[in-house]
């Protein structure tokens, strides 16, 4: 089954449960994404007239990790997206946990894309412009190098925020999806929540900056979520020492009050960045 050629526009915040929708609705596969490293499907999903796209993941897809033996890919992206929620940020598209035709899943509203949003650049210079911060020097061929540089965005700092607690380790550029309502959202979340660091992003340009006082005030929020409901639910998708050090992950940028800087035990840049 291949990628459909063009893909129906839907609106991301048209149905006011889009949560209850994918994980009730009848699901419908439209074709592959053949893109992704693990089955990926584009489906439609309807539900009493209804009706929007998705992506579903069923688990009989994944690909075994063996630095990710417990759990599945499956659980951790609907717990990121839990997580994303008790933040109150939504930079997580609605996902649930669901049977589908190729039995139990992720199912994730389907994006589109504002193509026109820059948020990664490589630029021929030693120091970014105003507006962007500095991630990295990339080698571009021929013995020549760039910088590589993403924007000094507000929803980017959130998601580098976000990143830092659920452990992500593959933060891509092609993670990034930005709208054209002007939100931002992160996808691609099964590789996270490791109880070792293993945070691998683009979003490097705050490392060592302290934490805006919203972001404190959101992890905060967050800590006590993980003591009360938000901790109930993780609890079904991933594993109790997992969660342990997503509080401790919590507690760390909470006594620092810093973004992370990389670790140096673990490349600190997914590889291929895009």
């Amino acid at each position: 089954m291949s990628a459909p050629e063009r893909i129906p526009p839907r609106s991301v915040t048209a149905d006011p449960n889009p949560a209850e929708l994918l994980a009730r609705g009848e699901l419908t596969v439209r074709g592959r994404i053949r893109e992704a490293s693990n089955a990926a499907l584009f489906c439609t999903v309807a539900l009493d007239g209804r009706e929007a796209a998705c992506v579903y993941k069923p688990v009989a897809g994944e690909r075994p990790l063996w630095d990710f033996p417990d759990g599945t890919l499956a659980g951790r992206e609907v717990a990121a997206y839990e997580v994303s929620e008790a933040t109150g940020w939504g930079l997580v598209p609605a996902t649930v946990l669901r049977d589908g035709p190729y039995g139990e899943g992720m199912c994730q509203l389907w994006i589109d894309v504002h193509a026109e949003a820059e948020l990664l650049a490589l630029v021929d210079a030693e120091e970014p412009e105003p507006g962007w911060k500095a991630v990295a020097l990339a080698e571009v061929g021929e013995g020549r190098t760039a910088l590589l540089v993403h924007a000094d965005d507000e929803r980017l700092r959130r998601l580098a925020v976000l990143d830092a607690v659920i452990n992500n380790a593959d933060r891509k550029g092609g993670h990034l999806l930005p709208t054209a309502d002007g939100r931002l959202y992160g996808i691609d979340h099964g590789v996270t929540f490791n109880v070792d660091d293993k945070l691998r992003t683009l979003l490097w340009g705050w490392a060592g900056e302290p934490l805006t006082q919203e972001a404190v005030g959101v992890l905060k929020g967050l800590r006590d979520a993980l003591d009360a409901e938000l901790g109930v639910r993780l609890a079904a998708l991933i594993t109790a020492a997992e969660i342990d050090a997503t509080r401790a992950r919590v507690d760390a940028l909470l006594t620092s009050g810093l973004h992370p800087e990389p670790g140096g035990e673990w490349p600190a840049i997914p590889w291929p960045p895009v």
